[in-house]
């Protein structure tokens, strides 16, 4: 049978548990935060390398590398948008263009290319989903290995045993 020490309360004690259990929803609020703040960090990092991912998906699928040399070739690969896959019309047969102004290089493909650089693309796209649910999915179990039951929570309290 649990004793209270002289001058403490049965309600000193309630408070005890539940100054534990705000520390354990701090604890939770502090890695949630942190998990995220982590999340956005990847996300700039890959923004940063958005068109070298791109270009290498590109040359991937099948693409192209072509470096202009006319005036007027450097001028159309400035016109276009940057760090963007562009369809473009030339002497009647469509090809698709992601310019690279700042190295001077253009990466050419033809419609199948542009499909394989879209399926890329795709996969990539659900991989990195895949593992930022499974980032998700660890860290709900490492918060709470009980799932949805809440866990332990401590009961019987301390020194019923």
């Amino acid at each position: 049978m649990h004793e209270s020490p002289p001058g403490e309360p049965f309600s000193q004690v309630g408070a005890n548990r539940q100054q534990c259990q705000t520390n354990k929803n701090t604890m939770k609020h502090i890695l949630i935060k942190g998990l995220a703040a982590l999340a956005l960090l990847t996300f700039a990092v890959g923004c940063a390398s958005s068109l070298q991912s791109k270009e290498n998906l590109a040359v991937a699928a099948g693409f192209k590398t072509i470096t202009p040399t006319k005036p007027n070739q450097i001028a159309r690969l400035k016109s276009l948008p940057a760090d963007k896959v562009t369809r473009v019309t030339h002497k009647g047969k469509t090809y698709y263009v992601l310019p690279d102004v700042a190295n001077n290089v253009a990466y050419v493909g033809g419609p199948q290319q542009y499909q394989a650089y879209q399926q890329l693309r795709l996969a990539r796209k659900l991989s990195n989903q895949n593992l930022e649910a499974a980032a998700m999915n660890q860290a709900a179990a490492e918060d709470n290995s009980w799932g949805a039951w809440g866990g332990w929570g401590g009961w019987p309290p301390m020194g019923w045993y």
